[in-house]
């Protein structure tokens, strides 16, 4: 007899800057897309994953809310995080400020909602050294903060929604540590 698979739902909220990629992330990972046309999110939008885990013994219905980027004009509208199960935070790996903002935003959840499993995905890994968004100091600067973050118990996917490679193994990540 084969052993039933468990199913759960848990809320999920994507936070980060603006313009990281917290959009095409969902959208890669929901409907294995990628779209060039940058896409703002008023707000929030809402979508809805059925993800199996790799272990196969669980299925997760993970519900995404994709919040609108911070940045120094509106930080993120926090009131949305309250019932959420975790946190995905979203960085851009072309923009090391990016990452200290996923780091303040991180402790403000932790102050205003209290702790939360949380992971990172380091977003927009398909821009090579030669692009000219991702030069040698913001890769050195990007790879301090890498350092610090993993030090202190952040766990870290390198991501393309691009290129779709780690997008899954982010969301799985994640999903691992809500069981």
């Amino acid at each position: 007899m084969t052993e039933a698979v468990k199913a759960i739902q848990k809320k999920v909220c994507l936070l980060g800057s603006f313009g990281v990629g917290k959009t095409s992330l969902v959208r890669r990972f929901v409907q294995g897309i990628f779209d060039e046309r940058y896409l703002t999110t008023l707000g929030v939008k809402i979508d809805k994953k059925e993800f199996t885990l790799p272990d196969k013994k669980a299925m997760i219905n993970l519900v995404l809310w994709d919040l609108a980027g911070e940045d120094f004009r509106a930080p993120v509208q926090l009131a949305y995080v309250r019932g959420a199960a975790a946190c995905l935070y979203v960085a851009d790996v072309t923009r090391p400020e990016t990452l200290t903002t996923a780091q303040t935003i991180a402790a403000r959840v932790r102050e205003q909602v209290g702790p939360l499993p949380f992971a990172l995905a380091l977003n927009k890994t398909d821009l090579t050294a030669g692009d000219p968004a991702y030069g040698d100091q913001k890769r050195d600067a990007t790879s301090g903060i890498l350092t610090q973050m993993t030090t202190e118990g952040w766990t870290v996917t390198q991501t393309s929604a691009k290129t779709g490679a780690g997008v899954e193994d982010a969301f799985a990540a994640l999903a691992l540590r809500l069981l």
